[in-house]
């Protein structure tokens, strides 16, 4: 990374997705501002608002943790040991993410008695590994073991030296574990575990003063941004880039009998806990409702409505991260940091936040957008943009600054150079962001039910209205597709991270 000023056709771009991104602090800062001051003192001053502020920074430190030890782990096993099967642990350890988090809550709190905190760090948990697991098992298949070997043969350990250039991967994983347990409601709603997004919930469902769900609203920007900036420190300045293609070798660690035993077993509990699991319990749901019969037009309609904005949502998610992540890979200084961390904010926020926020948006300023599929692809945009831009970021430190340096020389532009080097470099890794934003927003809940067009309704929504009613038998069909057509991009994902390490 070079101190550099930013060109002005990369800077107008990210400055675009920034003001993007905290639009809904802005649409926060003029709901708190109504309640005058007497009001925000009111509410922060409240013994429940540091009760709520505990719980969720508790939350979000369990379960970002495990999921931290749980994705390095199983990376380092799939990529760089010789653990039987690991192909198709790679693949499984991606399938999570085509898991709603609150499909996975109902199927625990259906067949057990696990609820409150236990219960969110466990469902959340498993549903959230593997956007550490992936940036990670991508990193160990580009990195170059000349490294490591260099390190054995000074008497050093290998995976400490892995550790050290796996750090800005890891770190972006764990911060989007982080933003993802932060904003999150459905699940934390089922297990009955209080939180800053449930609070805000029924602060707006309680009557028509919004001034205390919106400083809480706040409250929450801040806690975020406390969480980039810790991240940030802990990823410091780290770049390891790489000259030329990674060397094919087999993989270098071997396991030992109890080594071999105790490592499947635990890619194989993992696997079970966290796909078996919700599986098993959808096809009971299936089997349970399949003389209800299934309406196949409303199926359909749902497909493709989930289908169709999940795309939308992903290319234009893609399209506004890549320039600030870029920024990020390329530039130092308070500008680029602002540009990188202001699209964590809007990820910050609960769903029916940024809902409402755009709904305000519109409303005064836009109206022709108003109850139509754009407004709800924007809102996924700003909801899912760290997933994409933590991608962009990692790949683009992956490419090495002095191919720049040398199409400069040859007289090509810093724009014409990031555009015909830098990028198809980053290429795969700016894929995997796009389809982990694609997943994502087929799974996303409260944002879809509040900006959905009239007559519009998607798999997660039409899943939500049939279990908010107990009709588990209903919803099957509903839940059955929606992991069907996430697992697809999550079984490509997981193919990805294997491809370099073959």
């Amino acid at each position: 990374m070079t101190i550099r000023r930013i060109p002005a056709g990369l800077l107008a771009p990210a400055g675009v997705t920034a003001a993007l991104a905290l639009l809904p602090v802005g649409y926060l800062l003029v709901r708190a501002g109504e309640g005058g001051a007497g009001g925000v003192a009111a509410t922060l001053l409240r013994a429940r608002t540091a009760e709520l502020a505990l719980r969720s920074l508790g939350l979000a430190a369990a379960v970002t943790v495990l999921c931290t030890a749980i994705g390095i782990s199983l990376a380092w096993l799939v990529v760089r040991s010789d653990l039987p099967g690991r192909r198709v642990f790679g693949v499984l350890a991606a399938l999570p993410l085509a898991v709603p988090s609150y499909v996975a809550a109902y199927t625990w709190v259906a067949a057990t008695d696990i609820e409150g905190f236990a219960g969110s760090v466990l469902v959340l948990t498993l549903c959230s590994y593997p956007y550490v697991y992936l940036p990670v098992a991508a990193a160990l298949s580009r990195m170059d073991p000349a490294a490591e070997e260099v390190a054995l043969s000074l008497g050093r350990s290998r995976f400490g030296v892995v550790l050290r250039q796996l750090r800005p991967s890891a770190a972006a994983g764990a911060l989007l574990v982080a933003m993802y347990v932060l904003a999150e409601f459905g699940a934390v709603a089922i297990m009955r575990f209080d939180v800053f997004t449930t609070q805000i919930y029924t602060s707006y469902r309680a009557g028509f003063n919004r001034t205390p769900a919106a400083v809480l609203g706040l409250l929450l920007v801040l806690v975020t941004l406390v969480v980039v900036a810790a991240e940030s420190r802990t990823r410091g300045r780290a770049a390891y880039a790489m000259r030329g293609a990674p060397a094919r070798r087999p993989p270098a660690v071997r396991l030992g009998g109890a080594a071999r035993a105790a490592a499947t077993a635990w890619c194989a509990a993992l696997a079970g806990l966290a796909v078996g699991f919700p599986l098993a319990s959808i096809c009971y749901w299936l089997a349970d409702g399949s003389s209800a019969g299934v309406d196949a037009a409303a199926l359909a309609e749902a497909v493709a409505a989930t289908l169709g904005v999940a795309a939308a949502g992903a290319l234009l998610t893609t399209a506004l991260a890549v320039p600030v992540g870029v920024v990020a890979a390329r530039y130092r200084g308070r500008t680029a940091a602002f540009l990188e961390q202001s699209t964590y904010v809007g990820h910050s926020l609960p769903g029916i936040v940024m809902a409402l926020s755009l709904v305000f948006f519109a409303v005064r300023y836009v109206p022709a957008v108003y109850q139509r599929w754009p407004l709800l692809v924007v809102a996924y945009a700003v909801l899912f943009m760290p997933a994409a831009v933590g991608a962009v970021r990692a790949s683009v430190l992956q490419s090495p600054p002095v191919l720049e340096e040398v199409a400069r020389s040859l007289g090509r532009t810093p724009l014409r150079a990031l555009r015909e080097v830098t990028l198809p470099l980053a290429l795969p890794g700016v894929l995997a962001g796009a389809a982990l934003v694609f997943l994502t927003a087929m799974k996303e809940l409260p944002a879809t039910l509040l900006l959905r067009p009239t007559g519009m309704d998607t798999l997660a929504t039409e899943l939500w209205t049939e279990t908010g009613s107990g009709a588990y038998g209903a919803a099957a069909p509903y839940a059955a597709l929606l992991m069907l057509l996430a697992a697809v991009p999550g079984f490509v994902l997981g193919r990805r991270s294997l491809e370099e390490a073959s």
